[in-house]
């Protein structure tokens, strides 16, 4: 199965402290907009996302369609069709994608442990 590029998404306090924070562990900005309280950020192949105020706890996402450095790939697995697999093995979705679109979609699921993962296709 074929998640596509991974991240990390944290939920901060203060978004320009913990820019500074990680800029000084060596990540640079990759997207995002800090007037909307939100980043992505980069140190080799490992990528976070500050989002400050827009979600209760750290989540982990994955985004089909992308690789870690937010281009598209030739060819992935629609969000849908990693939706309806994990159905199929028994994993129940806090928000499901609806299976009738096409393009930009999410699913959330919940790993034993209540950490919470975000698929989102973003095209």
């Amino acid at each position: 199965m074929k998640l596509g590029a991974f991240s990390v998404s944290l939920t901060v306090k203060d978004i320009h402290k913990s820019k500074e924070f990680y800029e000084n562990l060596g990540f640079q900005t990759l997207g995002g907009d800090i007037t909307q309280n939100w980043l992505i950020l980069k140190n080799e192949n490992c990528i976070i996302g500050l989002f400050q105020g827009m979600f209760e706890k750290n989540i982990l996402t994955f985004n089909p369609g992308w690789n870690e450095n937010a281009e598209n790939l030739n060819s992935f697995t629609d969000v849908r069709d990693l939706q309806k697999q994990l159905k199929e093995k028994g994993i129940t979705m806090l928000i499901e994608a609806d299976e009738s679109t096409e393009g930009l979609a999410h699913f959330i699921i919940e790993d034993p442990d209540g950490n919470q993962i975000l698929v989102d296709q973003h095209r």
